[in-house]
């Protein structure tokens, strides 16, 4: 692989240069993450030292309330998914040592038995969930109304479980572990800085920073190839395993589960321990779990009234004033301890052979393709084939249709009626992931990117089905394909891959929608006004590479653009949509001095000019 990480006029000793930053800088979070894990882990050893007894036993609850509390900040700080379901994985775990422990006994086998139960019910119940909440259309609001029932129907089904789950008082008494306050105290905070570093290595890595980018933009995911539903549903199932696992540790240090634990009450707690410590932070909702379970334990008898008022009151101030939460705003001057965000070197990779087409192969094939909402025709009986180093023009009027015929290439769901084969494969009903694994990329109108990662990580996730991230590190070298390779290179993305994608420009964000499109290794490509907003050197820089993938790479690409002069430059081919019909295809001087599509876009032909642009001002 080809290094590209310096300009051609610079040597060797800037090269040396950048490595040696690059390493600097990823020692920061290391650096970071050693002092919070070391100060955690020194009050952890002499804790039963400095706290009585009644403290510890609430230290030792409250530890297993912050497991949850992470697992909560993974899904909904991290991944966009507001949840109040973690309450009931958690009281799945707690009731699994108490029903087991009750009715069958303490013993080895019971307590393998108990844990089996709180992973492989949660599992179970969460794989459902999942299931019901992600499924494909489903809203993101549709997906957090489910977390909210479940905890409600499962309260419900405990209170109905007479006494066999102890109904309304729950179950007590049980035999547990013989252990002293101080083993339980190490055990639980031991398990809540094991999941909280893994938690903290996991968001860090490629792999968790598709978290980040279904956050920021799961349509854009979806046409990277990555089934978010898919990853969503694994990521409860494993969420949900560790909150069933700290519930198993509170049934067992406590030796009382009730319905509670299960219900929407917790759930809402632990969004609110999560918001007011510092939502996405990891490290917030376990401080804010600690502190609001200390103060309502000592502050909750001799203020019960008052007490909540407060933490209501305090929890709005947050919001309002400091909707980041409060560790945020704590560790502010100690934020060089975390680092900058790390550099990438910027390699070449070679397109897989399997990808690779012959000039003229044929690479779309759509026929009959219609679409329609009700009674309104959009899309009539549309036949369109295009093959591989064509790049195909696609014009008309507002209205015409261009974009809803890109829709029915990319979504399966979206034609009424037809076929559509990409490079051998009828799409079928399935899904825009789905389709870009058949070797399509779909570039939109506006610049669809990931705005809170970097411009390396918004390519590195584009890359996400050529190269399968890493779940606990971070790589350093991002590998690109050579023709998105051009165009970090032409458009100058390339001395910003550390750069916020949403601080770039208008025009560096169409360019790194393009480098993220062609990052996938696509064999089609649609291109939907990829020069909207650009100057004219961006345009001209933008032409170069289009010109290429067609004609250098042996890309199939089809583009709609309203600037007719840069689709003369470029196109091979010109497609003329009008009222859901293709009217007519051929050379753009066929289609310029054409009486049809004359009288179609502009009416007479005066004004036409030398090249017809003036007369075809409108198309598109």
């Amino acid at each position: 692989m080809a290094k590209v990480n310096a300009p051609p006029n610079q040597g060797g000793s800037d090269r040396g240069q950048a490595a040696e930053r690059l390493v600097n800088r990823r020692k920061g979070p290391r650096r970071g993450l050693l002092v919070i894990g070391g100060f955690a882990v020194l009050l952890l050893a002499v804790g039963p030292l400095l706290f009585g007894t009644y403290l510890l036993n609430v230290l030792i609850q409250a530890f297993f309330f912050s497991i949850v509390a992470v697992t909560v900040d993974v899904l909904w700080g991290y991944t966009g998914y507001l949840t109040f379901g973690q309450s009931a994985f958690f009281g799945i775990g707690a009731y699994a040592a108490g029903l087991v422990f009750t009715h069958g006994g303490f013993s080895t086998a019971y307590v393998v038995l108990a844990l089996g139960a709180a992973i492989g019910v949660t599992a179970a119940v969460a794989g459902l969930l999942g299931w019901l909440s992600f499924y494909r259309g489903a809203s993101p609001f549709f997906a957090t109304v489910m977390s909210l029932v479940m905890p409600i129907v499962l309260t419900q089904l405990l209170l109905s479980g007479g006494e066999w789950t102890g109904s309304s008082s729950g179950l007590t008494g049980y035999e547990t572990f013989d252990l002293s306050l101080q083993a339980w105290y190490w055990i639980a905070g031991g398990a809540l800085l094991v999941i909280a570093a893994l938690a903290w290595c996991f968001v860090r890595s490629d792999g968790g920073r598709v978290l980040a980018a279904i956050r920021d933009n799961e349509s854009r995911c979806s046409y990277l190839g990555i089934n978010t539903s898919r990853v969503k549903i694994i990521l409860l199932v494993a969420t949900a395993i560790v909150a069933g696992l700290a519930g198993f540790g509170y049934g067992a240090f406590s030796g009382v589960v009730a319905p509670e634990l299960t219900g929407f009450v917790l759930g809402t707690q632990l969004i609110i321990w999560v918001a007011l410590g510092g939502r996405g932070t990891l490290w917030g909702p376990v401080v804010g779990a600690l502190l609001i379970n200390v103060g309502t334990s000592y502050l909750s008898s001799s203020m019960p009234f008052a007490w909540q008022l407060i933490l209501g009151a305090a929890f709005v101030t947050v919001i309002v004033l400091l909707p980041q939460g409060l560790v945020p705003l704590l560790v502010k001057p100690f934020r060089h301890l975390a680092g900058e965000r790390a550099e990438s070197e910027l390699v070449e990779r070679a397109v897989r052979a399997e990808l690779r087409q012959a000039p003229s192969e044929l690479a779309l094939q759509m026929t009959g393709v219609a679409k329609q909402f009700g009674s309104l025709k959009v899309l009539q009986g549309i036949d369109l084939t295009a093959k591989a180093g064509e790049l195909v023009g696609l014009i008309g009027p507002n209205g015409a249709g261009k974009t809803t015929l890109m829709r029915c290439m990319s979504d399966g769901a979206e034609r009424s009626a037809g076929s559509v084969v990409l490079c051998g494969h009828d799409i079928r009903q399935l899904p825009p992931d789905r389709c870009v694994h058949f070797g399509l990329g779909r570039k939109f109108q506006n610049a669809n990117i990931f705005d809170t990662l970097t411009v390396a990580e918004c390519l590195r996730i584009a890359g996400t089905i050529i190269e399968r991230p890493s779940l606990f590190q971070s790589a350093q070298t991002l590998a690109l394909p050579p023709y998105a390779l051009e165009v970090v290179r032409t458009t100058g993305l390339d001395q910003k891959l550390s750069a916020v994608a949403k601080d770039l420009s208008h025009g560096e964000q169409q360019a790194l929608e393009l480098a993220m499109v062609l990052a996938l290794e696509p064999r089609i490509v649609l291109l939907d006004e990829p020069t909207a907003g650009l100057t004219k050197t961006e345009r001209t820089q933008i032409g170069s590479v289009l010109a290429s993938l067609a004609h250098r790479y042996q890309l199939c690409c089809l583009l709609v653009e309203h600037d007719l002069d840069f689709v003369a430059e470029i196109a091979t081919r010109i497609v003329v949509l009008h009222q859901g019909r293709i009217v007519m295809q051929g050379n753009f001087d066929e289609v310029v001095h054409s009486e049809l599509v004359r009288t179609i876009y502009a009416g007479t032909a005066q004004g036409a000019g030398s090249g017809g642009n003036a007369a075809l001002q409108e198309v598109s």
